[in-house]
């Protein structure tokens, strides 16, 4: 996807667990694009990506509504996220890193540092941190070896915000924004030197925990709970 695409998704997603959109609403290409200013091509594109995410059905042939779901069935979806892909890096730890998984996670921390050492976002940078953060969960979850935690979670990423791609990023607060991302990237650290060393249950439990960092980490910065009931 395009910055343009890569920014209607998080917009859309951060009005759909604010609730500007009721649950069974549909969402026309025309309205949605005049709401975030920009074309129908990008929000067609973030239409297709919410669907895949859990947060919007089609209805119809073009359409699409806002999914139902409360705030307790994404909680249950990030936690069994967070078992699968702390399973996942145990068993990566235990097996033991290789050489061309270690320099792919390297590099994702590195890329992380250069996004960070400004000290502030704008918001092409929330694009720059999701190719980033996708990259550092796909090495761990391909590195366990087991397909059956890999379909596991992808059948679980269909959850409406369950998918470590799909974190709520408010637009309007990139500054506290930026500490909260800033302290993933921080977890991140901390995993890679666990899966270094060998640490399997440290790796599995730092895992579970930075699976939350969308969900509970906001208000540590100012930033209210996402999807509170």
């Amino acid at each position: 996807m395009g910055s343009a695409s890569n920014v209607a998704v998080t917009s859309l997603r951060k009005l759909i667990s604010d609730g500007y959109w009721k649950p069974g609403e549909k969402l026309r290409e025309v309205q949605v694009a005049e709401i975030l200013g920009v074309s129908r091509t990008p929000i067609r594109l973030a239409f297709r990506t919410l669907e895949q995410e859990g947060l919007l059905e089609k209805t119809g042939k073009q359409g699409f509504v806002v999914r139902e779901f409360s705030a307790d069935d994404v909680l249950c979806g990030v936690e069994i996220r967070g078992v699968l892909e702390g399973l996942a890096a145990r068993r990566l730890a235990e097996r033991g890193l290789s050489a061309r998984d270690q320099e792919a996670l390297q590099q994702c921390l590195d890329d992380s540092e250069t996004l960070f050492e400004k000290e502030s976002l704008v918001e092409e940078d929330i694009s720059r941190w999701a190719d980033i953060n996708s990259r550092f969960h796909a090495v761990i979850v391909n590195g366990s070896g087991s397909r059956t935690i890999a379909d596991a979670i992808a059948r679980n990423n269909h959850l409406p915000f369950a998918s470590s791609d799909s974190i709520i990023i408010d637009a309007a607060h990139l500054q506290k924004e930026f500490r909260k991302l800033h302290l993933a990237h921080q977890q991140h650290q901390m995993v890679y030197q666990a899966l270094v060393m060998g640490e399997g249950t440290r790796a599995e439990m730092l895992m579970r925990e930075h699976a939350y960092i969308g969900l509970r980490y906001g208000r540590l910065f100012g930033l209210p709970d996402a999807l509170q009931d």
